[in-house]
């Protein structure tokens, strides 16, 4: 019998197993119990049990926000978007403060340095506004009507409709999701909420946009409260759909059977399944409110036209088609509305696809 011991103690090391006896034999399959009864004590050092090292033994190093982000860093079109977005973001913000910068409401005047320096023509008269000055060295993105610089209305225009767009997706998630939750889950609430979202639903959210403009008047409140009167109600009939899916599965059933209050389970075992949907949703919120915006403004309906939005600014371009020299108006506000739109859009969609559990390795 030694014999035999030793010939599988040797097999063992061959095979590579390394460390001492009571690592190589710890699993019970790799010897017959004749072959471990006749194993010298001595090989064998008894462990005590640790339970901080027991529980480490089970612990799971994955993380659900690192794990989305690491999933939207690999598309790499989603990344270039999230850049340009960032730095139009960042640079709404410090424009008003780099130097050399003219002010968006004030009208330039026609000086005798730009007469010289060939700015403007020769015949201009010095001291009237600079109107309709094509983009140089010193207007970038050249003049209106007005003389006003057209490079700090954009960037003020581009304030002002981010403000309206992030306002209004802030609106619609907050009152959205909450809506949604108590419609989908609190099954008394189901009919209340169900003709609630018939009446607004079936109203034209136009005739609500011109109805609200024309009774408060024009400014960039009364363009948010607008837009958010009914902008919740796709969020929460979305929420309330999701929420009907994941509400009766097996963890949801054992959280009520165990007395788990609704507010547990709806914050932590229903919102988290839901995260990649709203991200989705309010992505795609901003740049609607956007472009709800600028058609208020195509109608009349929008901001006050001395206030400066990408809305107001194409509309005022639209006027300007016929000329050719004039079009640089309409195309600059429609670019950045155009660009601010899809990169909005790109990275909602990458980022929704990357909170999905389901895509997480």
């Amino acid at each position: 019998m030694a014999h035999t011991v030793q010939d599988a103690m040797a097999k063992k090391l061959e095979e590579g197993i390394n460390g001492s006896a009571s690592a190589q034999f710890s699993d019970k399959d790799d010897l017959t119990p004749e072959e471990i009864a006749a194993l010298p004590p001595d090989d064998f050092v008894l462990v005590p049990y640790n339970e901080e090292e027991a529980e480490r033994g089970g612990y799971s190093n994955y993380s659900y926000w690192g794990s989305t982000i690491r999933m939207f860093f690999k598309n790499k079109v989603a990344v270039a978007m999230l850049a340009i977005m960032g730095t139009m973001l960042l640079f709404t913000v410090i424009q008003p403060y780099l130097p050399n910068q003219y002010d968006p409401y004030t009208c330039n005047l026609i000086t005798k340095e730009m007469i010289d320096e060939g700015l403007v023509p020769e015949k201009s008269i010095v001291g009237m506004p600079i109107k309709n000055l094509k983009p140089n060295r010193v207007f970038w993105f050249g003049t209106n009507a007005n003389g006003q610089d057209l490079w700090a209305q954009i960037w003020q225009g581009s304030r002002n409709s981010l403000i309206i767009g992030f306002a209004t997706a802030l609106i619609e998630a907050v009152v959205g999701i909450a809506a949604g939750l108590l419609w989908g889950y609190v099954r008394w609430l189901d009919p209340i909420f169900t003709e609630i979202y018939n009446v607004l639903n079936n109203i034209p959210s136009t005739i609500i946009l011109i109805l609200v403009s024309y009774v408060l008047s024009p400014s960039m409140g009364s363009v948010i409260i607008a837009l958010s009167i009914t902008g919740w109600i796709g969020m929460a009939r979305f929420i309330r759909t999701q929420v009907l899916i994941i509400r009766d599965r097996d963890y949801n059933l054992a959280s009520r059977c165990l007395g788990t209050p609704t507010g547990r389970v709806v914050v932590k075992n229903l919102l988290p399944q839901m995260v990649s949907v709203i991200m989705l949703r309010m992505a795609l919120a901003i740049p609607g409110g956007i472009g709800s915006e600028a058609f208020l403004a195509y109608i009349g309906l929008g901001l006050p036209l001395q206030t400066p939005s990408l809305g107001n600014l194409a509309n005022n371009g639209r006027k300007l088609m016929s000329t050719p020299a004039l079009r640089y108006q309409l195309l600059i506000p429609s670019a950045f509305l155009a660009v601010i739109t899809i990169c909005f859009y790109l990275v909602g969609n990458a980022f929704a696809d990357a909170a999905d559990p389901r895509n997480h390795v």
